[in-house]
C-alpha cells in the first residue's frame, strides 16, 4: 500500500462525502458545512492512495493547552491497515506537550483509541446537543 499523508486543506468535496457516507456519518448530509468545518480546523491530516482519499482526521485547539479530535475516518476497506493510527500519530505529534488531548469515542472506536494511548477521562460522562442520528 503506497499511502501518502498530507496536511493540505484542499479536499475534493465528492471524496470527502464518499468517505463520510462509507462510515455512516450524518455530517455527510451537510456537505458544504462539513467541508468548511474541516478546512477551518486547527489541524487537518488526510491519507491518500494515489489520488483516492482514504482517510481524514482533524483537530480543534486553543493552540496552547487543549486539543480536541472530533473526526477520524478511514474508508472501511482500508481499516485495520494502520491508516487511522498514522493519522492520529501525526496529529498527536503536533500537540505533544499539551495539557489535555480529548475526544469522544463509541463502539469499536474505543479499543482503537485505547491503542493510541487514550483512556477514559475519570468519571466524566459525555454530554452533547447533537442533531445527527448516527450514534
Amino acid at each position: 500500500m503506497n499511502m501518502k499523508y498530507i496536511e493540505d486543506r484542499n479536499l475534493p468535496l465528492d471524496q470527502v462525502i464518499a468517505l463520510y457516507r462509507a462510515n455512516d456519518w450524518s455530517s455527510a448530509n451537510k456537505p458544504e458545512l462539513l467541508l468548511n468545518a474541516l478546512k477551518n480546523s486547527h489541524s487537518l491530516v488526510s491519507a491518500w492512495e494515489d489520488d483516492k482519499l482514504v482517510g481524514v482526521g482533524n483537530a480543534i485547539s486553543d493552540g496552547f493547552l487543549v486539543v480536541y479530535y472530533p473526526h477520524l475516518l478511514v474508508l472501511p476497506d482500508y481499516q485495520g491497515r494502520g491508516v487511522g493510527t498514522e493519522i492520529m500519530k501525526i496529529m498527536k505529534q503536533k500537540y505533544i506537550g499539551f495539557h489535555m488531548h480529548m475526544l469522544t469515542a463509541d463502539g469499536r472506536a474505543i479499543d482503537f483509541y485505547k491503542k493510541c494511548g487514550f483512556e477514559r477521562a475519570g468519571q466524566t460522562e459525555p454530554m452533547w446537543i447533537y442533531t445527527g442520528g448516527d450514534h
